[in-house]
């Protein structure tokens, strides 16, 4: 049976929620879960956090419910990427950047798209799927993210809340889906 994974549970200051929701997701037997520090640049230069310390928040994590092993907590970073000197501040790779185990982009042009294919080192690229789609997927930028081994991440949440967002979700998927045709790395 494949394990449960949550890569997306959103970095907050609040340690007791923290705590709360990563010993809920032990006990529904979550194996992993990635607590995620997202990033939007405002200005030309904004410095990335450290991530937060799991021997903090946890001197020993919860175990999983049906195994006998602790839950495994990983740290992510999202960079929400709209200009191209973004992309440079994850090219130098600043300390920060390198002490989190996963790293993440969401583009918001299609340029910027393109320029997380190919060249970024990432491990996973974010769709946005709470608005239609403000370019289309190509499919030397996909297919060159596939041979890279980056993954591509969308997320279904909004689209249990309303129609209009699961029909972007759907749209979203589909067109991903055409141009990589089906692969998964």
């Amino acid at each position: 049976m494949a394990p449960f994974v949550d890569l997306n549970i959103v970095n907050t200051t609040d340690r007791k929620r923290l705590q709360s929701l990563i010993e809920t997701a032990a006990h529904l037997g979550y194996s992993t879960v990635a607590l995620n520090h997202v990033v939007e640049f405002q200005g030309k230069r904004q410095e990335i956090a450290k991530p937060t310390s799991i021997a903090e928040l946890f001197p020993s994590p919860p175990i999983v419910q049906g195994k006998s092993k602790p839950i495994k907590i990983v740290t992510r970073l999202t960079v929400i990427v709209s200009d191209a000197s973004h992309c440079n501040d994850l090219r130098t790779t600043s300390p920060h950047t390198r002490s989190y185990d996963i790293v993440a982009v969401l583009p918001k042009t299609e340029k910027l798209f393109h320029v997380a294919c190919m060249t970024l080192d990432i491990d996973l690229i974010c769709i946005n799927v709470i608005e239609k789609q403000p370019y289309h997927f190509r499919r030397p930028s996909v297919n060159g993210a596939i041979e890279r081994g980056i993954y591509f991440e969308l997320a279904y949440s909004p689209s249990i809340k309303d129609s209009t967002m699961r029909r972007y979700t759907i749209s979203n998927a589909l067109s991903l889906m055409q141009i990589c045709k089906g692969k998964i790395s």
